[in-house]
């Protein structure tokens, strides 16, 4: 996907953590979109330790975070990863500034925060083995930049359109935050509980699937070839299904938390189709 350069007047981005990743390819709620259960497969993460943290992730309100420095130049120079992800914060945020002028909506940017190893979020603690998230505590997105190498080698979902997918995955959720989505979701899931609140999550994650997709659908004159098909093939390595069965686990519908990976592909394939939020609607039949 050929984006333009990051203005960087148009974006908001830190560094902090442990120190700044040196390495990076050639190419580029609490939502996480590598949960879990990738904790499991690729990190060694015991799934009920993570779990719980990202769910207690969500009753921590803003914490006081590591020192960082804000120069948007020089941080998304630091490598070719963290350029990328430079290019498509400045993409996303000039597709949703105007969706949310049009609705009548209060449009914030989202702060983009890369590290290394592990980091303070206004969300509490995050280390790296949780994978990219999202913490509506202080609307930002939180990435070590080391992950894209292992969405390549160990989940074989490589390309740059795969790890655009990533953050504008990661930026739906914070459409969800400003939109009022996540906090209605979550006050239903604390109701809920159990398989009926992994249910509801699972709809917050394909809507966010449904968005990226909207993004690159926002974009198709700067799609190229085997894009889609870069996109589709992480959607579909990272369903939950796929997940537990490569762990070795029975398939567990009622456990999962982000879909199954037909489920993923198929949104993140109607956004891309559409380009057009209304067709997100993943909580369409809870209205009726």
């Amino acid at each position: 996907m050929r984006l333009n350069p990051f203005d960087p007047s148009n974006i908001r981005v830190t560094e902090g953590g442990s120190g700044f990743p040196g390495g990076g390819g050639g190419k580029l709620g609490c939502g996480t979109l590598v949960i879990a259960l990738i904790g499991a497969v690729v990190f060694g993460i015991d799934p009920g330790q993570m779990i719980g943290a990202i769910e207690g992730s969500q009753q921590v309100g803003p914490s006081q975070s590591e020192p960082t420095s804000t120069d948007a130049s020089t941080i998304c120079s630091r490598n070719a990863y963290a350029t990328e992800a430079c290019n498509a914060l400045d993409s996303l945020n000039r597709t949703w500034a105007p969706l949310f002028q049009k609705a009548n909506l209060t449009f914030e940017q989202p702060i983009l925060h890369f590290y290394q190893g592990g980091t303070r979020s206004g969300c509490g603690a995050a280390q790296s083995a949780m994978g990219p998230f999202y913490c509506p505590a202080d609307q930002g997105i939180y990435i070590d930049t080391s992950f894209y190498d292992q969405l390549d080698k160990q989940l074989g979902a490589g390309g740059d359109f795969a790890r655009y997918y990533v953050i504008a995955h990661e930026y739906g959720h914070h459409v969800q935050k400003l939109t009022g989505i996540a906090d209605q979701v979550h006050s239903a899931q604390q109701q809920a509980g159990g398989s009926q609140a992994n249910a509801l999550q699972v709809r917050m994650e394909l809507q966010a699937d449904c968005y990226a997709g909207v993004w690159a659908g926002q974009h198709r004159d700067l799609i190229e070839a085997g894009d889609m098909e870069e996109g589709l093939n992480a959607a579909s390595a990272i369903g939950d299904d796929t997940l537990q069965r490569n762990a070795g686990q029975q398939v567990s519908p009622e456990s999962f938390t982000h879909g199954s990976s037909a489920q993923r592909m198929q949104w993140l394939k109607r956004g891309l189709e559409t380009g057009n939020d209304e067709s997100c609607d993943t909580f369409a039949d809870l209205k009726s």
